[in-house]
């Protein structure tokens, strides 16, 4: 076979593609991905132009007709974002209002008002997790690095001691743990249980987020001493705020979606029985867009109303949330149309085979195309999307729970290494006042380390279970 055929983009991929399809396929989407790459890296092109025109790349090269790959396009890129598209709004909405009314600067300071001395690390690797829960990775950075930068200063500590901790536990939010964009978008490739692999995520995160965050930061701290600079010491939210929303009020709004989703796993484990009515009224309340608008709806009388903010000034935050979001929709979308034209060219079935005829363990290899595709592009978001939609069909056969594993193992991977082609890089260089080779000591290895060990224990859980 030396061309694929218009019936090798119909919705179903054939059932087994010959050695020269191997050849053509494979040459195909090493090359889609190099001009993704190229567009991003060498060009500068924003990542949704860059995946589209890759798409496009990936079907030419593989002999596809050009109508059908645009049709597939639109078709992933469509279930995509509505998959998970008003998911990534009301994240957006709970995070600016968790900033705004000062919530999260509530957190901040009732942690550290109980934290001192050797404490402090593990002290800001929970602040980090836990604001990092319904918050972007650059929203949580821009809100922590002022509070980062305090605490170093005032308290005479080492920078990178108090900035890895806060680093690696947005990054492992960010990375392995739903409602992020990154695992929901893996979540719906694969078909996996959401509820399920949340509980996976926190289990897989909590020793990573250790390991990379305060243990780690002991090294960090002695490749890499430099002071806080002052110069990026900015004003935090809630010093124009005469009053802000309480510790207990905050942190409930915070872990109401993530207690409702489990919430739904435990009760689809315990009553399996989908005619049950405890069960189908927990499958409601515990589905993520549930979840997540009652967050949303419980926060303006926990978070907002307390801070003074009128119904005008509601109704503006709301709106200033979604703007920036516009963005990351585009990219998860346009992965999603990419990921869907690697499905319908048969791309998915050929990794299948090869999967098998290599003996590569399926978790193993959706780490390692994560990691290739991170390394590339430089974007955790563009390496989850991408990976996902390359080893989707191996879940076809896997259980709920090894489904779940194989999402925490992509969005391992996809965080591996970033360096000068990753906006995170440039953002932790920046605010830390470091030069690129600090960077690579410290933020660089850390990254490398949470994919590594959440990698690791992604394999050993599923020996286990």
């Amino acid at each position: 076979m030396t061309r694929l055929s218009v019936e090798m983009l119909a919705a179903d991929a054939p059932e087994s593609i010959t050695s020269a399809g191997h050849a053509q396929l494979g040459v195909a989407v090493l090359l889609g991905i190099a001009v993704i790459v190229l567009l991003i890296t060498k060009f500068k092109l924003h990542a949704f132009l860059s995946l589209t025109i890759g798409t496009l790349a990936l079907g030419a090269f593989a002999g596809a007709p050009l109508d059908k790959v645009i049709t597939s396009f639109s078709a992933g890129l469509g279930s995509t974002v509505a998959g998970v598209g008003v998911l990534i709004a009301l994240g957006a909405i709970l995070g600016k209002m968790l900033a705004d009314s000062g919530g999260a600067d509530q957190i901040v300071d009732t942690i550290l008002a109980k934290a001192s001395g050797r404490s402090m690390p593990w002290a800001m690797v929970l602040i980090a997790s836990v604001i990092g829960l319904p918050l972007f990775f650059e929203v949580g950075v821009v809100l922590l690095i002022p509070v980062v930068l305090m605490v170093a200063k005032r308290g005479n500590y080492s920078l990178m001691r108090i900035g890895i901790p806060a680093l690696a536990g947005l990054s492992v939010m960010h990375g392995l743990v739903p409602p992020h964009p990154g695992p929901l978008v893996a979540i719906d490739a694969v078909g996996a249980n959401l509820g399920v692999t949340l509980a996976l995520g926190v289990l897989v995160a909590i020793p990573t987020v250790v390991i990379a965050g305060p243990l780690f930061s002991k090294y960090a701290a002695r490749w890499v001493d430099v002071p806080a600079p002052e110069r990026m010491i900015p004003q935090r939210p809630s010093e124009d705020l005469e009053k802000r929303p309480s510790f207990g009020a905050t942190l409930a709004t915070i872990l109401l979606p993530v207690v409702l989703m489990l919430a739904k796993a435990l009760v689809d484990i315990v009553i399996d029985d989908p005619e049950n009515s405890v069960q189908r009224v927990f499958d409601v309340i515990g589905s993520p867009l549930i979840a997540l608008l009652a967050a949303v709806l419980v926060g303006i009388f926990t978070l907002g109303m307390p801070a003074g903010f009128s119904k005008e000034r509601m109704q503006q935050l709301v709106e200033k949330s979604l703007a920036p979001i516009a963005g990351i929709l585009l990219i998860v979308g346009a992965g999603g149309g990419f990921k869907q034209t690697l499905i319908d060219t048969g791309v998915g079935q050929m990794i299948l085979e090869i999967s098998e005829d290599w003996s590569i363990p399926a978790l193993l290899l959706a780490w390692l195309i994560a990691v290739a595709i991170r390394l590339a592009t430089g974007s955790a978001t563009v390496a989850t999307v991408s990976a996902a939609g390359l080893v989707a069909p191996l879940a076809a056969d896997m259980s709920t729970t090894h489904a779940a594993l194989l999402v925490l193992a992509i969005g391992a991977g996809s965080l591996f290494f970033s360096h000068v082609n990753d906006a995170g890089f440039w953002l932790v260089k920046e605010y830390f006042g470091l030069n690129v080779g600090q960077t690579i000591k410290t933020w660089s290895i850390m990254e490398t380390v949470i994919s590594v060990v959440a990698g690791a224990l992604v394999l050993l859980l599923s020996l286990i279970i």
